[in-house]
């Protein structure tokens, strides 16, 4: 009953907004926000532990994932230069730079819609960000699904098709983004793994349309000029 509730929901929904080049259609992100399961009940027992796991997380943090969290803040696909090489710069590879962008932005469009239907509060930890400043964290986004983790998901799944002998580093590197979210205090697990499930649904949506696998042989031949070809 309640995806049958949730799909006439989001048909009745403001359409999804995207240009004439997108990569995703209104009905393809309608399906992948219905398919995402409901984040535990709140106040149940799952969803008191999933808020305690988060807490325990942040508490037990490394310096060097927390460091690192907090330059991923604001992250793009050029942050994966670490398992791809240092040549993998947006300055030099600028169609490379446009198809990510694009499906980053859609991405992000169809990440706030989900969380804005879900409504689910992020965790606070003592001793966050969160915890000091309560009226500025009262302004973020909801956690349900990450944004981060969905993102990192579709880039690592597009990224893939232009190095696919990085294909294992790649979707490591996007599990790590997401989790670093939960070091940094402000999502759960579950809305790290709610993200990974999201991303994939959207990625896998994406590399159907043909403006992306035209964008995809664009950059592969970008790619190959500046040697960074994959094998």
């Amino acid at each position: 009953m309640m995806k049958h509730a949730f799909v006439a929901l989001l048909l009745a929904a403001p359409a999804f907004a995207h240009a004439g080049n997108s990569y995703l259609s209104d009905t393809q992100v309608s399906q992948a926000m219905a398919a995402l399961p409901a984040p535990s009940a709140p106040g149940s027992a799952e969803d008191l532990a999933d808020y305690a796991t988060a807490d325990h997380a942040f508490a037990a943090r490394s310096a060097a994932d927390f460091t690192r969290a907090q330059q991923e803040e604001k992250f793009d696909v050029f942050d994966f230069a670490e398992v791809i090489g240092p040549g993998f710069r947006a300055d030099k590879l600028p169609r490379v730079a446009a198809l990510f962008k694009e499906a980053e932005h859609e991405t992000k469009e169809a990440v706030d819609l989900s969380k804005n239907h879900w409504k689910r509060p992020r965790p606070c930890p003592p001793a966050s960000a969160c915890a000091l400043d309560p009226a500025k964290a009262a302004r973020k986004s909801y956690g349900y699904p990450s944004g981060h983790s969905s993102r990192a998901t579709v880039d690592a799944i597009l990224l893939v098709q232009l190095f696919p002998q990085d294909a294992d580093a790649l979707m490591q590197e996007s599990r790590d983004i997401g989790w670093r979210r939960v070091v940094k205090g402000v999502h759960t697990l579950q809305d790290i793994y709610a993200g990974r499930e999201f991303g994939q649904a959207l990625a896998n949506d994406m590399l159907a349309s043909p403006a992306l696998q035209h964008d995809l042989a664009e950059a592969r031949a970008e790619l190959k000029a500046a040697g960074l070809a994959g094998h």
